[in-house]
């Protein structure tokens, strides 16, 4: 910068209002856990110094340190000159107030999957749909990435036995600083391969799934921010219905009866129903999609009653 703004701006507030205002003037692209610049750089301001991500308000007059400042200028910066996620520049991200470590080895976190966990097991009665989390008594997560929806599953099912499985070696020890962040040694356990493969022979009362979904013609247009994240993790084939047509065929060999499997899709609905139109999916709404996510008995895939785990 041929200016040093660390002598003008001194403030939280400063940072922010010349952070978006940055940002804007790049027209950078967002969806990252944040949908604007006023959002995207509220969280990579508080962030970055270590603030809860959703409270800027008893924080905004604050005067920041010189090395403070620093950090935002060069934080700033870094963002509109490489358009990455500002997950990336912190080496954080967030589903339902959890915190994870993320780099450039997953994508950013933020399925749909969390907020439908915490919607249907934090109310007064219980999901509708989702088994009884006390008689849940084994999980898996494929394609976990960062193994956020894993670590989740331990705080939803206490009792239960997870599994995380991911075909990146790269995710995985991503996954693994996080499993090791969050103590869970004993109760998660990642293995590296594809889909159900490293899994011949188990059986789970749950399945939950976020895999590469987006179909090549999306991924062709992908903005910078998107394109900086891992392109396995988001190829989903020509329609985008690759993986999961896949896991469809295969989660039955590995769900009890009484489960199911929960699994996010993007965009694929329609397709999905034309190619399967007997297959009882329950779609689930969540704040953002009303049809991104669905899920299905294991009766519904033709799991049969008599139980071996």
């Amino acid at each position: 910068m041929s200016h040093d703004i660390t002598t003008d701006l001194v403030t939280l507030r400063d940072y922010w209002r010349y952070a978006i205002s940055r940002f804007n003037a790049a027209e950078l692209s967002y969806g990252h856990g944040t949908h604007t610049a006023i959002d995207d750089a509220a969280f990579l301001i508080l962030d970055s110094l270590d603030l809860p991500i959703d409270t800027l308000d008893p924080f905004l007059d604050a005067k920041l340190l010189p090395a403070e400042r620093r950090l935002l200028a060069d934080r700033i910066e870094t963002r509109v000159a490489t358009r990455k996620p500002s997950a990336y520049l912190t080496g954080r991200s967030y589903i339902q107030g959890l915190r994870f470590f993320v780099d450039e080895r997953v994508i950013v976190p933020r399925s749909h999957i969390g907020e439908i966990l915490f919607n249907e097991y934090g109310g007064e009665f219980g999901s509708t749909f989702l088994p009884d989390p006390f008689a849940v008594e084994s999980v898996v997560d494929i394609c976990t990435g960062s193994g956020c929806l894993a670590i989740l599953a331990t705080r939803f099912f206490p009792l239960a036995a997870v599994d995380a499985v991911d075909l990146s070696a790269d995710a995985l020890e991503v996954a693994e600083k996080n499993r090791q962040a969050y103590g869970l040694e004993d109760q998660l356990t990642l293995h590296q391969g594809d889909l159900f493969t490293p899994l011949a022979g188990r059986k789970f009362d749950l399945i939950i799934t976020n895999p590469p979904y987006v179909d090549h013609e999306a991924m062709d247009a992908f903005p910078a921010e998107y394109r900086a994240e891992p392109a396995m993790a988001h190829d989903g084939g020509e329609d985008g219905l690759d993986l999961v047509r896949t896991l469809l065929a295969e989660a039955p060999k590995h769900l009890n009866p009484g489960g199911g499997m929960l699994c996010e899709i993007g965009r694929g609905r329609d397709i999905l129903e034309a190619e399967f139109p007997d297959l009882d999916l329950l779609w689930v709404e969540t704040t953002e999609e009303e049809d991104a996510v669905f899920w299905i008995s294991a009766e519904a895939l033709g799991v049969k009653a008599s139980k071996g785990k």
